[in-house]
């Protein structure tokens, strides 16, 4: 081997040694009094999904979980956030890996999950809701009515807790169509592909916000299911088994700011209302259902 290759051999050992240094999760800095890695910066993984969280054109992170977690970061006193944007799906083995401190995604409290992570107490309790045509020509005011009229196809999003209950429910699974994501359910029902768009009311309120429910309206009344065991539809921040810290912090701060004319104004400008609100309903409750 020649002195040049040698050279570039060991360069690139140095990146390769340099990059996973980088990636590499360090253990919680002593000085920290809610066990970060690094003092004064929380890492808060989030991915696109509004009203939960999405992207201004600014590029600044904002939805319900975002904004929420800043006014809970600020009150706790950590001067910095580091926002990483992820899959859904990769959130929690970001969190496991240490890469991230708190999922802000408005991720739903389940058994599953929760044997993976630790979730704060509820954050909010989304109900259901139905895009349809106009004037409602099918009169879906339930699910029932939608599953058990066999000439109605309803979209879902896939991995959605709508898709879970639907899919537990219909007699004929063709009578679910599984689309990526609301426009693309909202078209569906457009061009008559469904007669209906199964998605939680907050989901469909923003869409409303924001002025792209083109040739569609939210189906009202509606009445809410009966939601399965493990579908309670109650969100929440999670965090990492051994983060006991900085979870007690978190749960403490937010108990004063959920529900508080605040937190109430801040929600509604992003399609909640006070029927979205968690009550008293505790985590180790909804668990239990």
């Amino acid at each position: 081997m020649n002195r040049a290759s040698f050279v570039g051999l060991l360069l690139a050992a140095a990146l390769v040694l340099g990059l996973a240094i980088a990636i590499w999760p360090r253990p919680a800095h002593p000085d920290s009094p809610f066990g970060l890695r690094e003092p004064g910066v929380i890492r808060i993984g989030y991915a696109v999904e509004a009203p939960y969280a999405y992207l201004l054109a600014s590029g600044d992170v904002t939805g319900e979980s975002p904004e929420v977690a800043r006014r809970i970061v600020a009150r706790l006193g950590i001067p910095h956030i580091e926002w990483r944007l992820a899959e859904f799906s990769e959130l929690i083995p970001e969190l496991e890996d240490g890469r991230i401190d708190v999922i802000a995604a408005g991720m739903f409290i389940t058994p599953e999950r929760a044997r993976r992570v630790s979730f704060s107490e509820p954050t909010f309790h989304v109900s259901e809701g139905l895009l349809v045509n106009p004037g409602n020509p099918h009169a879906l005011h339930s699910y029932a009515d939608a599953v058990h009229n066999s000439l109605v196809k309803i979209a879902v999003l896939s991995g959605s807790i709508e898709e879970a209950q639907l899919d537990a429910l219909v007699r004929d699974p063709a009578q679910l169509t599984r689309v990526p994501d609301a426009r693309t359910g909202r078209i569906a029902v457009e061009t008559g592909a469904v007669q209906g768009f199964a998605l939680s009311l907050p989901s469909l309120r923003w869409l409303a916000l924001q002025r792209e429910l083109g040739h569609t309206e939210i189906a009202t009344p509606f009445s809410q299911p009966n939601m399965l065991p493990g579908l309670a539809g109650y969100g929440a921040f999670a965090f990492r088994k051994d983060d006991t810290r900085l979870l007690a912090a978190w749960n403490a701060t937010q108990t004063g700011y959920i529900g508080s004319p605040e937190h109430r104004a801040l929600i509604a400008a992003l399609g909640f209302d006070d029927g979205e609100l968690p009550g008293t309903v505790r985590t180790r409750e909804v668990l239990s259902r």
